[in-house]
C-alpha cells in the first residue's frame, strides 16, 4: 500500500476529529469521531450513532460525508477517523482508526480520489481510497 507523511492539515483534521468525540462522546452512543476536509478547505465533523440493533448504526464518516453534502460541498480531498475509549479501557488515548468496508465503498463512491488518514504500525499516515479498496465495483465498463 502506497502512503504519504501527514502535513499540518491533516494534523488540524485530526485534531477536529478528536474534539468532536471528546465533546459529544457518550457510552454506548457515540465513540467515533470524523473529519472531513472538502475541496473548498471547510471541514465538516460528526460522530457516529450507535443503535442497539447494530446494522442501523451509521458510522461517523458516512454522517460527514452527508452533512457535507447537505451544506452543498461535492468534492473531498481527506477524511479521517477517530476512536474514543469505553470507559473501561485503560489506555485512554484517542486513536485513528481506519474505515469500515461500507465506509470505504461510500468514501469512495463520492470521492474517488480522496484521501484516508489512517494508523500503520503505530504511525499516522495517508492513503488514497482506492489502496483500501482495490478492484471496486462498478456499474461503469
Amino acid at each position: 500500500m502506497k502512503t504519504y507523511p501527514l502535513d499540518a492539515s491533516d494534523y488540524t483534521l485530526i485534531e477536529a476529529a478528536r474534539e468532536k468525540i471528546k465533546a459529544l462522546y457518550k457510552e454506548d452512543k457515540h465513540h467515533v469521531g470524523a473529519a472531513l476536509k472538502t475541496k473548498t478547505g471547510k471541514i465538516v465533523t460528526a460522530v457516529h450513532i450507535e443503535a442497539y440493533v447494530g446494522r442501523i448504526t451509521v458510522c461517523a464518516e458516512a454522517i460527514a460525508i452527508g452533512k457535507a453534502i447537505s451544506e452543498g460541498e461535492k468534492e473531498f480531498e481527506t477524511i479521517v477517523a477517530v476512536r474514543h475509549p469505553y470507559s473501561d479501557e485503560i489506555d485512554r488515548d484517542l486513536k485513528v482508526v481506519s474505515p469500515c468496508g461500507m465506509c470505504r465503498e461510500l468514501i469512495s463512491d463520492y470521492a474517488e480520489d480522496c484521501l484516508v488518514i489512517i494508523e500503520v504500525d503505530g504511525e499516522a499516515v495517508k492513503t488514497k481510497i482506492s489502496e483500501l479498496l482495490p478492484l471496486k465495483y462498478t456499474r461503469r465498463s
